[in-house]
């Protein structure tokens, strides 16, 4: 009787839910990455980060207003929207209901469109994705590929991403071309260590919550390995409507739609003036294409260049093309998300099979990096560098002035990709070469100079404008790009003002990449330009006058602010010369009005990014926010601290300059900026930027932003922690800076403003990496967040001092205090 009492007992349900609990709590894998709740499903744990990073993915089409669940846009629109008339929303399974009365058998004879929001909902843990909603779903992309009159089976032909799975940049892996160009004798020495073998992913475990809402390009690689990064799709649904559903969509990035564009159906943004308003006829919008190699004859083409250029034979054994669609995607990947935010090269006349050689593997280097593919990126970067260096060695009268257009883009890119690829060694190669490209700009210049002036004031063709042009484009994007390395690592800057004094600056997106058909239309188009030089403009700017030119145009001249900047804040008679610094303001006011006049565009470029102007002019409001900041504080530790990508020595250069961070009146509009930077994020939600920012936005947003958000968190560090009370200004931009948040995201985790705010910059910037410093900027950022809590502890530990003195950063510090 015992016995069966016994086993009665144990097969009783309170028995069972007691043996059951602890495999359910086991079940609970998926944890958040900002508190230390568990989930049982990554679904569940997506829904419930939206708390921290306050996204908000449901958009009302009849208003600007977001919501985080889909019942709450239901609700909203049947109270607010009731009046306005038109149809209103239903829930899917009245959608569903409706559908099925339509057909006599119950079945409903034509599919609904699914919108953005409702394919969210079936991520929902209410709504689970079933059978019936997975049917409705591939039906509906098959009724888009048939009304686009696409074969159904090339929609899931050909991956964005390798099927062999991408391999993310890590800061940890050796640059492969550390040494200087007259060092490089072979090929085997430069391939980095591990590079056959697989490295972690530096994707953060919180993108498992995305497998759920993003679909992967194809099934079969999703199993096979687990590194695969889904491929970047729209999510709202204003951006999709009306759009047959290419696969080819995926390679030209997130689409964002013109709101001045006069072609509903066509996406893309246009320049932030209304070409129907600007002087002159109205012009159709364009999408420039991507360059491409269109048989394997054309490989053919392309290895003979490369074994002519390779006159010691270093690349023959070792090196190896690739096929003819990954050459594809890597030109694709460039042109649609590298290129627009430096244009200088020309896509209409970029022929793979005819350009250089080493121009060509630095571009496919650089396509390698946004589809992930790291190996075959350093393996291009690395051939581009060896050819480049035997250009240099056979030439024992090397000349600035004959030296090639091709050989200064190709060391532009091969510095960019060492520059920003998370690796000390890749920056003091850059470094080493940096005198020589500008000696080459130097030069080139000079002869455009003495080209130009050969013509006695006659029009140049078409032909002869592209190379002209081209050439300008060149220099001012290595002037740019000598910006950012001033900017980020405070580097003297290689190219001084004088260098472009009656340079014109660049034309419009528009006439670089339009198509010419005769002599006569193409000579009323250069007369309509309007042409400005790089003097000009700068003398306008200072005089208070608003000046008229391009996008491209906007950003050199921001670049050129920032610069005077810089010189007037290393100046000795800083501090005294005020005169100087009310020239910048008024300088940097006039830029910003003059973002009025831009000249129109009216090519279509495919990124998400939150601006309805060229991808130019959002970057370049980046750079004039740090501009603007950097006025009042500059962050020189930090800057010095990042040339040596030690995340250590970074944070503890963050969190020591809080005596740069003052609290006056002056410093409130640095404040302001800051908020402005962080709000763009908050407003497009930090979990969706942090996904599609890597490949849709340009370097220079993470390496602008890096200063602001240090400043952000030390001043509302100072808010929270001086003596002194906050005025009522200071309450009033705290609050709206409190209000980007969940209540949970600071106050559940117990964390104050200022360290939330660090520590979710860095987890947005380095959750998925194409450029590598920007890993070693999140990291930075969370080393920092973590400081800040550890400083307040110690504060609270029994310190007496009310003036605290700034914690050591070392390592063995940075461990006690944590």
């Amino acid at each position: 009787m015992s016995a069966v009492a016994g086993a009665e007992q144990a097969n009783s349900p309170t028995s069972v839910r007691k043996a059951a609990a602890p495999d359910k709590e086991k079940e609970k894998r998926y944890k958040c990455q900002f508190c230390n709740r568990a989930f049982s499903r990554s679904e569940h744990r997506s829904r419930h980060e939206r708390s921290h990073t306050k996204e908000r993915p449901f958009k009302c089409q009849k208003c600007r207003s977001t919501f985080v669940r889909r019942d709450l846009l239901l609700r909203h629109d049947r109270t607010v929207h009731a009046k306005d008339g038109g149809v209103p929303l239903q829930s899917d399974s009245k959608r569903r209901n409706t559908g099925n009365k339509g057909s006599p058998n119950g079945e409903s004879s034509k599919l609904p469109e699914l919108d953005e929001a409702a394919l969210e909902q079936y991520n929902d843990s209410d709504n689970p994705f079933g059978i019936e909603q997975a049917a409705m779903l591939m039906a509906n992309f098959q009724q888009k590929a048939a009304m686009s009159g696409q074969d159904l089976a090339s929609i899931t032909a050909e991956p964005l991403i390798s099927p062999h799975g991408p391999q993310l940049m890590e800061p940890s892996l050796p640059y492969p071309g550390s040494m200087t160009l007259p060092q490089m004798h072979g090929w085997d020495q430069m391939l980095p260590q591990s590079v056959n073998r697989a490295k972690p992913s530096s994707v953060s475990s919180s993108l498992d919550a995305s497998h759920d809402l993003l679909p992967y390009p194809s099934g079969g690689s999703i199993s096979s390995n687990p590194n695969t990064l889904p491929p970047l799709m729209e999510r709202q649904h204003s951006q999709t409507d009306g759009l047959p559903f290419h696969s080819s969509s995926m390679l030209n990035g997130l689409a964002t739609p013109g709101a001045l564009s006069p072609f509903p159906s066509m996406v893309g943004p246009v320049s932030p003036v209304d070409y129907r308003r600007s002087p002159g006829a109205p012009q159709p919008c364009t999408m420039a294409k991507a360059p491409q190699v269109e048989s394997e004859d054309q490989i053919n083409r392309i290895m003979d260049n490369i074994r002519h250029c390779d006159s010691e034979g270093a690349l023959v054994e070792t090196f190896r093309l690739p096929q003819l669609s990954v050459l594809n995607r890597y030109l694709s990947t460039y042109f649609n998300f590298f290129h627009h935010h430096l244009p200088f090269l020309h896509p209409a006349s970029f022929e793979p099979a005819t350009v250089s050689a080493p121009l060509l593997l630095s571009v496919l280097s650089i396509g390698a990096l946004y589809t992930f593919e790291q190996d075959q990126a350093y393996m291009l970067h690395i051939g581009s560098k060896v050819l480049v260096t035997q250009f240099l060695q056979k030439k024992d009268n090397f000349s600035s002035r004959k030296c090639p257009l091709w050989m200064m883009q190709s060391s532009l890119l091969n510095m960019s990709f060492a520059s920003w690829s998370g690796d000390p060694k890749g920056l003091e190669w850059a470094c080493s070469i940096k005198s020589l490209l500008a000696n080459m700009v130097a030069g080139n210049r000079y002869e455009l100079k003495l080209r130009s002036e050969a013509r006695e004031g006659h029009r140049p063709t078409h032909e002869e404008w592209v190379e002209d042009e081209g050439c300008r484009r060149t220099y001012f994007a290595v002037y740019i790009f000598f910006g950012l390395l001033t900017l980020t690592y405070n580097h003297t800057p290689a190219i001084s003002f004088n260098e472009f004094d009656t340079l014109e600056l660049p034309s419009s997106e528009s006439m670089w990449n339009t198509e010419v058909l005769d002599n006569e239309g193409w000579n009323e188009s250069l007369a309509a330009s309007n042409v400005v030089t790089f003097r000009e403009a700068h003398d306008s700017l200072f005089q208070g006058e608003a000046a008229q030119y391009s996008a491209f145009a906007t950003r050199v001249m921001i670049n050129a602010l920032f610069l005077e900047v810089w010189y007037h804040k290393r100046s000795p008679e800083a501090l005294q010369d005020v005169v100087t610094e009310y020239k910048l303001r008024l300088a940097l006011d006039t830029w910003e009005s003059s973002l009025d006049r831009c000249e129109p565009e009216t090519v279509v470029v495919q990124l998400s990014a939150p601006h309805k102007g060229h991808p130019l002019i959002f970057n370049a409001m980046a750079m004039y926010r740090n501009t603007r900041a950097r006025l009042l504080v500059d962050l020189k530790t930090v800057q010095e601290a990042l040339r040596y990508h030690d995340s250590y020595e970074v944070a503890a250069a963050m969190t020591n300059a809080r005596d740069k961070v003052k609290r006056s009146q002056e410093m409130l509009k640095v404040i302001q900026a800051c908020y402005d930077c962080i709000e763009v994020a908050a407003l497009q939600g930090i979990r969706w930027v942090a996904r599609t920012s890597a490949t849709n936005w340009s370097i220079e947003h993470p390496l602008c932003g890096l200063d602001l958000i240090v400043i952000l968190s030390l001043w509302l560090w100072r808010v929270e922690h001086d003596d002194d009370p906050a005025s009522d200004e200071e309450k009033m931009l705290y609050q709206k800076l409190r209000n980007l948040f969940d209540d949970e995201a600071v106050d559940g985790s117990g964390q104050k403003l200022s360290s939330t705010v660090a520590k979710l910059w860095g987890s947005m910037i380095d959750e998925v990496v194409v450029w590598g410093i920007t890993k070693l900027m999140g990291e930075s950022f969370k080393l920092h967040s973590q400081a800040l809590i550890g400083y307040e502890d110690a504060l609270m530990g029994g310190q007496n001092d009310s003036t605290p003195q700034p914690m050591p950063m070392t390592h063995t510090a940075e461990v006690a205090a944590f």
